[in-house]
């Protein structure tokens, strides 16, 4: 009998967890657990060793990490009696396969450290006790490294076995050529992360002095949406032709192919794209594993947009967290490709670890302990800005490299960001990246900048609640400004004039003073300084804006006008160096080159866009200096006559709706009297209505000259000085809502409209009694939602609108009156003591269906974390009397109680037990749409789609399998033999001419889906010939003849 624990060198006076762990593996004989902690390091030993001797090295070893482990509690000051506490947990800790191979893989010739974020994990896995605080597992992998290498020295039999004398000569002598090498320190590379990206940056947008040394990003970041752009990035499709093959013929942009049709159906396609967030996406970085959407990404945006920021907050996260924690969460390595691109043209480095290894992502981390962690997929790779690599040679070869990067270390996730101008997606299209586009910032996501913010730079008090709501206010009431809060460069440049000022109540001002801040960080004076060939001369930030004015009136001159926002950079330097000329400076030429060169390494008002093309950050700037040249030829160079601004300028553009933020800026701008006759010339114009149906709906359009003029009209400041346009304006928007004629409105002009009224003219008493004159009156759906959600809007600090709200849904006679009143008071009064009753009573008493299902959905929305809601719900899904609101209720709580454990069992009751065929067809496309992932979901649709007694529900049924199980090997033999022997028949009703066919719709989805099998031509035939059903045969012979014309595969 083996004494294994002689053999260990395991004495009772090992230690408090030594002893008592290796001496229930000693006795536990039948199993082999050296056979798990070698398996993954003896593919390079010359021979196999002995089992014995396997089981000798495995304990040595086993011994000498537990002894890091007590010696590391020990240190932490923790008392034997709690150190004894640990042993059960390390007992079932050390026996776990994986952490075995782990410790096993020590025995590695070539090993540099272990799998520690593992360990880590594992241990919190088993939900074991804390360990120290500041337990350092970087160094306690190192030294069992050592001890383990010293057991194999001190071994006769295992010494020849794994080779490590040899190899380790050789190391030395590699390390005697090389010098030292850089450490691997997880503690001074967090560091260096916070000290080169933890705080904002913000000393060019604040002029003031104000230190934000406090304003950490990872504290004020605000998580964005993505869309995805895999096939298709629908702003390259919006460039001038002439612009779009140049950057084609310059190998800046990819081929674009797409006849017009084809353009529309990817264009549909993009928007149906579902808005994720961007760690739905790629991973929440607070969570220590989980499965991502994409594991390769590239983010694509404006600038200005976050996409640098987003990627700095992946790495700071990591990087605040407790030393102890560092090995818990991937390792993330943040590239600047402009410097990386710098390096490898200077030949500094080869690739991308040997940059890492040379020390240019804030610290030096030795490439063969990085090498390890990128093998184990212990890595989040990041690499910033493939635009910012100006050369496209050179960009294509970074592209090779981070394709290469990928190949090598397939376990790593990997980010990429770039603008999307000058971004070529086929080559990391190909090697697996998932692209998608940034979003701008929505409501929610300013909201919760702007509290951030507030809260972060302000002291508790009055100051700091007044300042946050006026910003808010600015972005609620001003639709250009909230445009422009969407860019979260500009909302940060935004809170700082706050800040320091009140806002501006014009926009035009507004946009002058930002622009100011933009403008002095465009450092002309520096870089002339700078430049010794050339003359230091001052321009000033009113020579910038001039030009700005230039650079904006020739875009608005070019052939996409102000619908682009783009200008190559040989126009740019053209009219900067005739610009400068007028000033007289010497060598203007050259000193425009300067100023264009300063605008590829940052973002000022003016920005590089990639592809040799500038733009203005954002397009409100663009529309500002264009109205802003208008004016100054109008007052300053009085160039321009009133007649010829009415006539030439709005006369020609009212009617382009891209061009109305210009003419309203320009109101703003010009004294009241001239707004007062553009007005009137705009209320004479006339419109042909005709042209602007929406299914026989009036379109905004159709008003489009009196919307237009009501909005240069809100324009003016001091609006009592053309008090009689007021009235004439106002009196024919009033006609417009009570006539309604000869068109009935849709939703959004019958919207725009009470809202255009309510808002222009809120100050005048007698408004809001009009308005709800006109909800009593009016018997259109759209202005009966419309005017109420405006009175609410406008007037809900009023607080008598309550109450009129609560009237309007316990007595109003329209239905769509008391939706719209359901969907406010659940909105604005949600915390009102009488809200929660009310809205019940609702739910059940309404006589409407519709009403009943709105006051369920809003009750859903507003309460769903009280107990009492999902059960009350549940109630009101079986016992309602109408199928509508039942199926209105199985959806919210498909939607918002997804995660409890019963949900599942409950929506597949309904789905089968409901009585009616459209509540059964609901709760199947919520458990296909939300449960897709579980393993039965597949076996059930089947089921479905075989033995419900509705041919909707079938339809349905097989619809999703085909659509969410398409790669599954025995799909589309199902859905073949659900397009033959589904047994709908189609009755002779008047009514049965629009039933769904399930037989039609397993076809489609073979058509859709496998196109290019052989065996759908077939069935196609089959069909065509021999169906009963006389519409599924003409819909089978179509595709036939278009199979026959556009044959797959041609």
């Amino acid at each position: 009998m083996i004494d294994w624990l002689v053999i260990w060198g395991v004495t009772q006076a090992a230690g408090v967890v030594v002893y008592p762990i290796l001496e229930s593996l000693a006795q536990d004989a039948a199993k082999d657990y050296g056979k798990d902690f070698f398996k993954d390091c003896l593919k390079k030993v010359i021979r196999l060793p002995e089992p014995n001797l396997l089981k000798e090295a495995y304990g040595k070893a086993l011994k000498e990490f537990l002894e890091l482990i007590e010696e590391e509690l020990k240190d932490a000051g923790y008392q034997e009696a709690i150190i004894k506490q640990y042993i059960p947990y390390l007992q079932k800790f050390v026996k776990r396969e994986d952490v075995s191979a782990a410790l096993g893989m020590a025995f590695n010739v070539e090993c540099k450290a272990i799998d520690t974020a593992l360990l880590v994990r594992v241990w919190t896995e088993l939900n074991s006790p804390h360990l120290p605080e500041d337990m350092n597992w970087d160094f306690l992998s190192k030294a069992y490294i050592r001890a383990v290498k010293k057991i194999v020295q001190n071994s006769d039999k295992l010494r020849p076995i794994f080779e490590v004398q040899t190899l380790d000569k050789i190391a030395d002598a590699v390390q005697e050529v090389a010098g030292i090498p850089p450490a691997f320190d997880l503690e001074k590379y967090a560091e260096g992360l916070r000290e080169q990206y933890g705080n904002l940056k913000l000393e060019s947008l604040d002029t003031t002095g104000v230190y934000y040394n406090e304003l950490k990003l990872w504290k004020i970041f605000i998580p964005q949406n993505l869309r995805e752009c895999q096939e298709f990035i629908p702003q390259v499709y919006e460039l001038p032709k002439d612009r779009s093959r140049l950057l084609q013929e310059s190998g800046q942009l990819d081929a674009l192919e797409l006849a017009e049709a084809e353009l529309e159906n990817h264009r549909k396609r993009y928007v149906e794209q579902p808005i994720r967030g961007v760690f739905e996406v790629l991973g929440d970085p607070n969570e220590v594993a989980k499965e991502v959407v994409a594991k390769y990404a590239v983010i694509l945006g404006d600038p200005g947009s976050g996409k640098s920021t987003l990627l700095q907050y992946l790495a700071l996260i990591w990087a605040e967290r407790s030393v102890r924690d560092l090995p818990l969460y991937p390792l993330p390595l943040l590239l600047e490709l402009r410097t990386y691109a710098r390096d490898k043209q200077a030949r500094k480095c080869k690739d991308i670890v040997s940059f890492i290894h040379g020390g240019n992502i804030t610290c030096r981390l030795n490439q063969q302990e990085l090498h390890e962690k990128l093998k184990n997929g212990d890595v989040i790779a990041l690499f910033d800005g493939i635009d910012e690599v100006f050369d496209p040679a050179l960009r294509d070869e970074v592209v090779t490299d981070i394709h290469r990067f990928t190949n090598e270390y397939p376990a790593v996730r990997s980010i990429a960001t770039s603008r999307w101008l000058g971004y070529k997606a086929q080559r990391l299209r190909d090697a697996g990246f998932q692209h998608f586009m940034l979003q701008e910032l929505n409501d929610e996501q300013m909201q919760d900048f702007v509290v951030r913010w507030h809260d972060l730079n302000f002291a508790e008090g009055v100051d700091k609640e007044r300042k946050r709501e006026r910003l808010q206010k600015a972005i609620r009431e001003s639709r250009s400004i909230k445009e422009l809060a969407g860019n979260p460069l500009l909302l940060t440049m935004m809170a700082i004039l706050n800040r320091n000022q009140e806002l501006p109540r014009d926009r035009p001002e507004l946009y002058n003073q930002a622009s100011r801040v933009l403008l002095h960080q465009w450092d002309v004076e520096r870089a002339l300084v700078e430049d010794r060939r050339i003359d230091p001369k001052t321009i000033d930030y009113r020579d910038k804006q001039a030009m700005l004015r230039k650079v904006a009136y020739y875009m608005q001159s070019s052939a996409k006008g102000l619908a682009g926002n783009l200008i190559s950079a040989a126009q740019l330097e053209s009219i900067l160096t005739d610009y400068l000329k007028t000033i007289e400076v010497e060598k203007p030429r050259e000193i425009a080159r300067i100023m264009i060169g300063q605008l590829r390494t940052r973002n000022f008002i003016l920005c590089d866009l990639g592809g040799d093309s500038y733009g203005f950050v954002h397009r409100t700037f663009l529309e500002y200096f264009c109205a802003w040249e208008f004016v100054w030829q109008f007052k300053e160079s009085q160039t321009l006559t009133i007649e010829q601004l009415i006539h030439d300028v709005f006369g020609k553009h009212w009617q382009d709706e891209s061009w109305h933020e210009v003419l309203r800026l320009i109101s703003g701008m010009i004294e009241p009297r001239f707004v007062a006759d553009i007005i009137d010339f705009l209320l004479e114009q006339e419109v042909d209505k005709s042209a602007f149906l929406d299914e026989g709906r009036l379109k905004k359009d159709g008003l489009s000259n009196l919307l237009l003029a009501a909005d240069c009209f809100v324009e003016v400041r001091n609006r009592n000085t053309i008090s009689n346009i007021s009235s004439k304006l106002l009196k024919a928007l009033q006609i417009e809502l009570e006539k309604e004629f000869p068109y009935k409105f849709n939703y959004e002009t019958a919207y725009i409209l009470a809202k255009t009224i309510a808002t222009g003219w809120k100050e005048i008493s007698e408004i809001l009694s009009w308005l709800k004159k006109r909800l009593r009156d009016t018997s259109s759906t759209f202005v009966g939602h419309s005017v109420l959600q405006v009175i609410v809007e406008v007037w809900k600090d009023d607080p008598t609108i309550i109450l009129f709200v609560k009237e309007c849904i316990l007595n109003d006679d329209k239905w769509y009156v008391r939706i719209s009143a359901v969907e406010a008071i659940s909105q604005f009064w949600k915390d009102d003591s009488a809200t929660l009753p009310l809205l019940k009573d609702r739910a059940i008493n309404d006589q409407n269906e519709y009403v009943r299902s709105q006051s369920i959905e809003s009750l859903a929305r507003g309460w769903e974390n009280d107990s009492d809601t999902l059960p009350w719900l549940k109630d009101r899904a079986i016992n309602d009397q109408n199928w509508e609101v039942r199926k209105a209720t199985v959806e919210v709580i498909s939607q918002f109680w997804k995660d409890e454990s019963d949900t599942l069992l409950w929506l597949k009751d309904r789905a089968i037990n409901d009585q009616n065929h459209a509540v059964r067809n609901a709760s199947v496309q919520e458990i296909a749409k939300g449960w897709k992932d579980e393993s039965d979901t597949l076996l059930w649709l089947k089921d479905r789609a075989l033995n419900d007694e509705n041919y909707a529900v079938r339809s349905t049924s097989v619809e999703e399998i085909a659509k969410g199980w398409k790669e599954d090997i025995q799909t589309f033999d199902f859905v073949c033999d659900r397009a033959i022997n589904d047994t709908f028949v189609r009755g002779k009703d008047q009514f049965d001419i629009y039933r769904t066919n399930p037989r039609q719709t397993a076809l489609a989805a073979i058509l859709e889906h496998y196109s290019d099998k052989p065996q759908t031509l077939e069935l196609l035939k089959t069909v065509s010939n021999n169906d009963p059903d006389e519409k599924l045969k003409e819909f089978a012979k179509k595709e036939l003849a278009k199979l026959s014309e556009n044959p797959v595969g041609a």
